[in-house]
């Protein structure tokens, strides 16, 4: 039965009741095994009897047990070794319980004291509890089951103070470790950022690679088509930059452009290179269901569905008149906008549109005059300041095919007098590439427009 620290008063009665009590108190404990064996108990008695009792009681319930048969011995025990918990007689020569105990709780604190005392001894008992705070009295003759369920109970609390000190060890050493991390992690992310950046920027060139080799299955079939794809993209991007879209529209009208025909991979040959124009009904018919199978190519692919959005509308005409769905104004997606205005400035260049090819100032004209009509009017004007604008932007410049050296970075994709893909934007030179393209001949023996980045960056090698 555990008692107050505060000073206690009251009759001998009162005290005999609380001893008569102890034993029951005692069994409401928790179970002997349920303490851990390591703990050492120090017993202060000066009859060898009582000693040897407490030893083998306590031996057997898997303690380390000392002796001590006076108070000066038992601390001079406790100078010697870790105790965690002292029983001590009460009546001994020299030194009683209460100046033992009071002598214990001031040298070693944290060691639980117990007093073991006879019922004739109740003044000295409150003395051991006032002066020397003891955790229990017990009370001469004891019984056993009802001692070891009070020391069982009485260590727990020494139990939750060596694990609380381990635990607070742990929480000391993770903190250490903590600030260690937190000092590195910020250069860690940096570093983790960066090639994860440099990965999606390679999968990103990747990706535009793929598109851009795919787009050529057209050009491939020869004609007024080859190179149509690549030159649209060209112009349907700088329209988009001029009316300051942001980059992931820019790509995706790329994107648009480079497979806006692809529809028109099953056409045979006299009908795909057939102006509009000149086209008879049924080949009208089948021509205007292009833009709806290039949407249904894509659809599968869930990053593509904006762009086989753009791909269906890019007929669809501002005054409503196109095809296949016959919005128009602000109803047609302004990528598919953009797209049809350059779509049809190559296409009355290269003569798929009209039954003539035109120069590129009438085809700028052409343009020009269908604003509010065919094409959207915000298009036509950023077209206008993309036609009569600087070629080269600030950081590219072409320079002579005979010329091309190792670690140049290709500003533009780079096309034979075909209309063919040879090499994409955003490339490094290897000095073997370099060496082809010196040597490379054009078909019509022109030589190759080789446009370079004056600030290379970190690309794909070719």
């Amino acid at each position: 039965m555990s008692t107050s620290p505060e000073p206690m008063h009251g009759s001998a009665d009162a005290m005999l009741d609380f001893a008569a009590n102890l034993d029951q108190s005692a069994l409401d404990t928790p179970a002997v095994s349920d303490v851990r064996e390591d703990f050492s108990i120090l017993c202060v008695d000066d009859e060898p009897n009582i000693l040897n009792a407490l030893r083998r009681l306590l031996r057997r319930a898997g303690y380390q047990v000392l002796t001590a048969e006076s108070g000066a011995e038992g601390l001079q025990r406790l100078a010697d070794g870790d105790i965690d918990l002292v029983i001590s007689d009460m009546r001994m020569p020299a030194m009683d319980g209460v100046q033992f105990l009071s002598e214990v709780r001031t040298r070693h604190p944290a060691v639980l004291r117990v007093l073991l005392t006879g019922y004739a001894d109740i003044g000295s008992t409150i003395g051991a509890i006032n002066f020397g705070h003891i955790l229990h009295y017990i009370a001469k003759p004891w019984n056993d089951d009802a001692l070891l369920q009070l020391l069982a109970s009485s260590l727990q609390v020494k139990r939750l103070e060596r694990e609380k000190a381990r635990l607070e060890r742990i929480t000391l050493q993770q903190n250490a470790e903590l600030r260690e991390l937190n000092e590195t992690l910020e250069s860690k992310v940096a570093a983790r950022t960066e090639e994860v950046t440099s990965a999606n920027t390679a999968l990103r060139q990747n990706f535009i690679t793929s598109i851009k080799v795919f787009s050529n299955l057209i050009d491939l079939r020869g004609g007024e088509l080859s190179g149509h794809s690549r030159r649209v993209g060209e112009v349907a991007v700088k329209i988009a930059m001029a009316m300051g879209l942001p980059p992931q529209e820019q790509q995706d009208v790329l994107l648009a452009s480079l497979l806006h025909d692809i529809g028109k991979i099953g056409f045979p040959d006299d009908l795909l290179a057939k102006p509009v124009a000149k086209m008879n009904l049924i080949e009208t018919k089948r021509h205007r269901e292009h833009a709806e199978s290039g949407q249904r190519a894509l659809m599968a692919l869930d990053s593509m569905a904006g762009v086989a959005r753009i791909i269906r509308s890019h007929h669809e005409l501002w005054d409503g008149s196109g095809y296949p769905d016959h919005l128009a104004g602000e109803q047609i997606p302004l990528l598919a906008r953009i797209l049809c205005l350059s779509n049809d400035f190559d296409g009355l260049q290269i003569g798929t549109l009209s039954a003539v090819k035109l120069k590129r100032d009438v085809a700028i004209k052409m343009i020009q005059a269908g604003a509010g009509k065919r094409y959207c009017p915000k298009a036509v004007m950023a077209f206008e300041r993309v036609m009569f604008g600087a070629e080269a932007r600030g950081d590219e410049r072409m320079v002579p095919q005979s010329e091309v050296k190792e670690g140049m970075v290709v500003a533009r994709d780079l096309v034979n007098s075909e209309g063919l893909l040879m090499l994409t934007a955003g490339h490094v030179l290897t000095a073997q590439y370099a060496e082809r393209l010196r040597a490379y001949n054009n078909p019509d023996e022109s030589a190759l427009a080789v446009w370079i980045r004056t600030e290379p960056a970190k690309e794909v090698s070719a």
